[in-house]
């Protein structure tokens, strides 16, 4: 496979971002994603990687498109919410499934830092 690919977000704090991720398999093709679900995809934001982050960690949106070409990933606001402004954070989107083999498959897809810029327009 040709991930985990990085992608690093820098994030206006109270804004909605969005993006999405097209993977490819290590021929440059689209990686098929018909075998994953919405449930089995995840976009996780936290303060840490490995288990001091456990405890830290923000669920964002993500869902597979109707085609299955990409799966959107969004920091909603209310996720942003929970970032603090100046805090370094990092993030993963990834797939898992156990439809197609005995095991189970997960791939991270994605991979990052995020770093977070406060509000003006409506800063508490």
């Amino acid at each position: 496979m040709a991930f985990p690919g990085n992608f690093n977000i820098s994030y206006y704090k109270g804004d909605t971002y969005e993006f999405r991720v097209y993977p490819k398999d290590t021929t440059g093709s689209a990686f098929d994603l018909a075998n994953y679900q919405n449930e089995d995809i995840s976009f996780v934001i936290s303060d840490k990687r490995g288990t001091p982050g456990l405890a830290n960690q923000v669920e964002a949106f993500s869902e597979k498109s109707l085609d299955g070409s990409h799966i959107l990933c969004v920091i909603r606001s209310t996720d942003g919410s929970q970032l603090s402004a100046g805090t370094q954070y990092v993030y993963d989107v990834e797939i898992k499934t156990t439809q197609v083999s005995s095991y189970d498959l997960v791939y991270t897809l994605l991979t990052g830092n995020i770093s977070v810029t406060d509000q003006v327009t409506g800063a508490a």
